[in-house]
């Protein structure tokens, strides 16, 4: 049942996505964390509050989005299942991914390098001032195939265990990564729960969407599929996030495009390892081709892990 209500959250979020008049529950989720936050993070055993806070807005959100979702339920079994599917449509990032990329490609389109960087750093955490146009669409690429498993593939892959209750669990702990998952003076030891957890949860999801990359979106690249899938592996755990290689990866050998490089932070320059080979240069093209991939995975990943866990329970059953 939970794949037949994620396919339906998935139609509805790439016809309708997030519409900017309608309150995002991550922003309010947000507020809590940011509250909490200034509030216990200064002194002494910053590591344990970190925890303590982490798991306590986690429960907070369960609590809240279970009690919705069983609310419906008892009232009637259709709102039920139209209210789970809103929660889970409103979890998913697919048409906000892609309108955030096309707003860069449109620019670059129109050969507005100026604006074009105004709004890759919309996206993107790095210096944009100085790009061109290739890294500029290396920047747009990684972000969207970073993000086809941050902001899709694994929201539903919790969605299709735990249903809506999964999936905002998920959310909550990807927020909670983003706002205090930093190693840096302020974050290092009060988001270190939050972070590491963050890792686990995105751990399989990643890898399977990786794989779903090389094996349901069109090849474009110069290799056989056995050769993708070993430089694939062997590339991706270069990457200094435990997850985001095997996304970034498997994007730049179906492209047959070369990801990573040197990126920008404040004016002080460092290098991520490569990925993939530039057997084409970063064109706008790419672009388009890296929202294809979202739409393509997104759908083979709800047919075919809903139907691995529906198996599974019809035998454990």
């Amino acid at each position: 049942m939970f794949a037949i209500i994620c396919l339906l959250a998935l139609f509805i979020d790439r016809i309708i996505g997030d519409p900017e008049w309608l309150p995002h529950p991550v922003r309010w989720i947000g507020r809590l964390i940011s509250l909490l936050e200034n509030k216990y993070n200064r002194n002494t055993g910053r590591v344990w509050k970190g925890a303590v806070l982490s798991l306590a807005i986690i429960l907070i959100v369960y609590t809240i989005t279970f009690a919705i979702v069983w609310g419906s339920y008892q009232i009637h079994y259709a709102l039920g299942v139209f209210v789970e599917v809103i929660l889970i449509a409103v979890a998913l990032a697919q048409k906000s991914l892609k309108d955030a990329a096309m707003v860069v490609y449109n620019r670059l389109k129109l050969n507005d390098l100026k604006e074009a960087r105004v709004k890759l750093g919309w996206i993107v955490g790095r210096d944009t001032h100085n790009l061109e146009e290739d890294e500029i669409v290396r920047g747009v690429v990684e972000t969207v195939s970073e993000n086809t498993s941050d902001g899709v593939t694994a929201p539903l892959f919790y969605a299709l265990l735990f249903g809506a209750p999964g999936i905002w669990v998920y959310k909550t702990i990807n927020t909670l990564d983003s706002m205090i998952g930093y190693k840096n003076e302020r974050f290092n030891e009060f988001g270190r729960f939050a972070a590491r957890l963050d890792d686990i949860v995105n751990f399989i999801p990643s890898r399977i969407t990786g794989l779903l990359i090389l094996f349901s979106t069109r090849n474009q690249g110069k290799y056989s599929l056995k050769k993708r899938i070993l430089l694939w592996y062997r590339d991706a755990k270069k990457h200094p996030s435990p997850n985001s290689g095997y996304l970034e990866a498997a994007t730049a050998y179906q492209l047959g495009i070369r990801l990573g490089g040197f990126n920008s932070y404040g004016g002080k320059q460092t290098f991520r390892a490569y990925m993939g080979e530039p057997i084409e240069i970063l064109q706008k093209k790419h672009i388009l081709a890296s929202i294809q991939h979202i739409y393509t995975v997104s759908l083979f990943f709800t047919l075919i892990v809903g139907g691995v866990i529906y198996a599974i329970s019809l035998a454990w059953r």
